[in-house]
């Protein structure tokens, strides 16, 4: 793979950085900075996407014939690492990055006529029913019962863990269809394009960083008709496992942790340790972050090769594992010396600096301020999209046969 830049690698990004300078507002960037997890202030995502969409970049990683880009590996990861770099909103767009690449894999030509071109202006926002309580990393034992009832499905149990239910419209659910069958085959998967529809209702979970970013979702008599299943009735786990590579493996975990290795260099710049040197020539801590740098670079290169795999039209597999491991890793190693590195100005908690227009000052240096809400909302990491544990076991079972 040749990641060296060609004139027209250099003349697209020049292309994205015009772009960026353009579209890219300080409220947006500011909403970034200020955003410790994957949701930002849902408003200015919408109208971040719609200044994509009007320019025909809201899915680099979808194929034209669809509404996508077309890009290349390279010119993907140019976006991507642009950016990043330009401090751009990232969040999570499950529409985009999971429903609309599952239904070019399995989805009807009715589906995707009536779900892709919603996606990709923002008309509509999705949000994942998959974890339940005492069903997060073994899926497959999930209890949420879909009963069928003439043309329609009647959906009761719950959902937990719920990112952005309450802002999605529609979601994209796996549900019970046969108590009989082995748990891994009696499950179907379905989209609820009425989320606001009568029996759901959405409980919110308020995180230890003091973020409304997961919820509970609770499902009375729901009833959804079966035209909007995909695939074959209980073959829903085969459609799961094929989505799980596109949430493991479609983001752009490298460009963004470069970028979040480069702020720490920043702070290590300003910060100082107990002898008065500057952390940045701290011999210790410096190690620490060459340690680190290194395993930004295993995550690139290793994302470049699921890029490649992507745009080839394969399925990332293993690999999609592997990088949803490591870049957790990586990206909980990257706070946890930002922590290190601001010492006691990780204690205070003023929820009220960190919000859009307040004039409530934070304590101590700005740079501080969302190290503590960011070192919270990372613990997570290593526990959605499939557990670390899962991932082990996967990477174990196909790579290295055991």
């Amino acid at each position: 793979m040749d990641l060296a830049m060609r004139p027209e690698d250099v003349a697209f990004r020049d292309e994205v950085r015009a772009f960026l300078d353009e579209n890219l507002t300080d409220e947006l960037k500011a909403h970034a900075r200020l955003t410790p997890g994957i949701l930002a202030d849902h408003d200015l995502r919408v109208e971040w996407l719609k200044r994509l969409y009007k320019r025909g970049w809201s899915a680099p990683s979808w194929p034209k014939q669809y509404g996508g880009t077309g890009w290349n590996v390279m010119q993907r990861f140019i976006w991507s690492s642009e950016c990043a770099s330009a401090g751009a909103p990232s969040g999570s767009n499950m529409g985009l990055s999971m429903v609309g690449p599952t239904l070019m894999g399995h989805g009807t030509d009715a589906q995707r006529a009536e779900y892709l071109p919603r996606i990709l202006s923002g008309e509509d926002w999705w949000c994942q029913g998959y974890s339940e309580p005492g069903s997060g990393s073994d899926l497959a034992s999930l209890q949420c019962k879909a009963v069928s009832d003439g043309d329609d499905y009647v959906i009761n149990g719950t959902k937990l863990w719920t990112t952005g239910a309450h802002i999605a419209n529609k979601m994209f659910c796996l549900v019970r269809t046969d108590t009989s069958a082995k748990p891994q085959e009696g499950i179907s998967f379905i989209l609820i394009d009425k989320f606001n529809a009568p029996g759901i209702k959405v409980e919110p979970i308020i995180t230890l960083a003091g973020d409304h970013e997961v919820n509970q979702v609770f499902f009375d008599d729901v009833r959804v008709p079966k035209k909007n299943r995909v695939g074959a009735e209980n073959n829903g786990w085969t459609v799961a496992k094929y989505l799980l590579e596109f949430e493991r493996g479609g983001a752009a975990h490298g460009a963004n942790l470069r970028n979040s290795l480069n702020r720490l260099k920043v702070v290590a710049g300003t910060e100082h340790s107990s002898d008065g040197t500057k952390l940045i020539d701290d011999p210790a801590f410096r190690r620490k972050i060459d340690e680190t740098d290194v395993e930004v670079t295993a995550v690139e290169f290793t994302e470049h090769r699921i890029m490649s795999q992507l745009s080839n039209g394969q399925n990332p597999g293993a690999a999609a594992s592997i990088i949803k491991l490591r870049g957790a890793d990586t990206s909980q190693k990257i706070t946890e010396l930002a922590m290190e590195a601001i010492g006691y100005y990780a204690e205070p908690h003023v929820l009220e600096a960190r919000q859009w227009g307040s004039n409530v000052p934070p304590v101590g240096p700005d740079h501080a301020l969302m190290v503590m809400p960011k070192y919270l909302n990372a613990r997570a990491s290593s526990i959605f999209g499939g557990s670390n544990e899962v991932q082990h076991n996967i990477m174990a079972k196909l790579v290295l046969g055991l």
